[in-house]
């Protein structure tokens, strides 16, 4: 009797690479970048490295593929989000500005809920993942009326804001978490070191040490966002004024 082979079609059928990234995902989130390996994945996924091999070119290709789907499903709910007071309701749209603030606070809860994202994105710079959230950007600065010469600087200038921040939180929850820390301890010792400055080297940080205290991370990192897009803002009605 012949022995039938295992059709790609079949193959496919059984393990998606939808599966895999997902699969991929839950490594990640639970044991960080240096838990993503084939073999863990395989025994996730019930199935042998030669499958996956199948859907994905090796572990760089997964960290890309596991980016873009958050980042995918992050744009996926800013674009499915209600209109509010500041939206054209004939338009059935957002403003540019809160579709910006919306995605900025939306990669902002992403990073914090899977930390090993803002060291993949940098990895793969230029790669999907990136070029969604810049064309996300750039199409909202130009609706902005930004000036055209101006408009690769401040998209520039919001993305890496958005990753570097947003980044270093999470990264900070990471820090903290491997010492045994929540976040009011970790930030009263982070704001005690900084009391205990020397006053004339360090007079401004000293003087908001207790403001560290008791701060609102996702506040403070709208506030930075209003910040850039006042300075848009300005640069359009400067260029409105000398026409």
């Amino acid at each position: 009797m012949v022995k039938k082979t295992r059709s790609p079609q079949r193959r496919e059928d059984s393990l998606s690479r939808d599966r895999i990234v997902d699969a991929s995902i839950e490594l990640l989130d639970s044991a960080g970048e240096g838990g993503l390996t084939f073999r863990a994945l395989s025994e996730r996924l019930a199935t042998g490295p030669g499958a996956i091999y199948w859907h994905v070119a090796n572990k760089g290709d997964l960290l890309v593929a596991a980016c873009d789907a958050v980042i995918a499903g992050v744009m996926a709910e800013v674009a499915a989000a209600p209109l509010d007071a500041n939206a054209d309701a004939r338009a059935g749209a957002q403003s540019p500005e809160d579709t910006i603030r919306a995605l900025a606070l939306g990669m902002f809860d992403a990073m914090d809920a899977h930390p090993w994202i803002g060291s993949a994105l940098f990895q793969s710079a230029g790669a999907l993942p990136t070029v969604r959230l810049f064309e996300c950007i750039g199409q909202q600065v130009r609706a902005l009326g930004a000036p055209a010469a101006g408009q690769w600087s401040a998209t520039s200038a919001l993305l890496h804001y958005i990753l570097g921040v947003g980044g270093q939180n999470a990264a900070n929850r990471l820090s903290a978490q491997t010492r045994a820390l929540d976040r009011e301890d970790f930030l009263g010792e982070v704001a005690d070191t900084w009391s205990a400055l020397d006053e004339r080297d360090y007079p401004f940080t000293r003087s908001v040490a207790n403001q560290l205290r008791d701060h609102d991370d996702r506040g403070d990192f709208l506030a930075g966002i209003d910040l850039i897009l006042g300075g848009i803002q300005r640069s359009t009605e400067t260029k409105a004024r000398k026409r």
